[in-house]
């Protein structure tokens, strides 16, 4: 009889934790699809001279910071080859996603390391600055179940404008705080070309959002630990 009712309590708290789940997600959702489709310059924190140069005004905007025990450089390395795959929880988003559009599973077998990753799947390189930042984008419909990424260099993806399509802009910078400290910056920017384009990708941001930011949190806490690892290791 005891054994019975833990088992129903243990239910109860499962079903009241899903549900709750549910609810912040639906909440989650609700809030990000009402904010989308406000095109808005940088201002304050958000301002960045190299982002600015590709996305100047944005309709969506990801940016995370932390505080790393690393120089910049070792900061910045540590970010460029980072495995975000690695993570069980981001590989469970990845699949997710791919199941709910749709997408057909890819053999190929791709690098691990993020700007390797990245440029193997269509982002392009648009600028590097040397042991502080770098600058990726690409143009792509990331609502279709196997979206392929345009390939530009910088200057045509600053100047593209082409109906339908979604230009996402990502960074990682490492910014020195003394000699043996950095902060880590990591963000993404995003805008549509025309009300179409606005349409979809506002649907598609509503649902998937919640896991991109899930995965960046994750990102950051990976190269912060990885840099930390790297720094402790050239000085002992």
């Amino acid at each position: 009889m005891k054994e019975r009712r833990r088992t129903q309590t243990a239910i109860r708290c499962l079903a009241a934790i899903a549900g709750l789940a549910a609810a912040s997600y639906a909440s989650y959702v609700g809030i990000t699809w009402l904010r989308h489709g406000h095109v808005t310059p940088s201002t304050g924190d958000e301002v960045d001279s190299l982002l600015d140069q590709f996305m100047p005004t944005y309709e969506v905007v990801e940016r995370h910071q932390a505080q790393v025990a690393a120089p910049a450089e070792v900061t910045l390395t540590a970010a460029s080859e980072m495995d975000i795959q690695r993570p069980i929880i981001v590989r469970a988003l990845f699949k997710g996603r791919a199941m709910v559009l749709g997408s057909k599973s890819e053999e190929v077998e791709r690098p691990r390391a993020l700007l390797a990753w990245m440029q193997s799947l269509g982002w392009s390189l648009l600028v590097e600055n040397p042991g502080r930042q770098v600058v990726v984008g690409t143009v792509m419909r990331p609502w279709e179940p196997n979206a392929t990424p345009r390939i530009l260099s910088s200057a045509e993806f600053a100047a593209f404008h082409e109906p339908k399509y979604v230009k996402i802009v990502s960074t990682w910078a490492a910014e020195p705080i003394g000699p043996s400290d950095s902060q880590l910056t990591i963000a993404t920017r995003v805008s549509t070309t025309d009300a179409t384009s606005r349409r979809l990708f506002r649907r598609y941001w509503s649902v998937f959002s919640p896991g991109s930011l899930l995965i960046r949190y994750v990102g950051l806490n990976l190269v912060k630990h990885e840099a930390e690892r790297r720094a402790r290791t050239e000085t002992s």
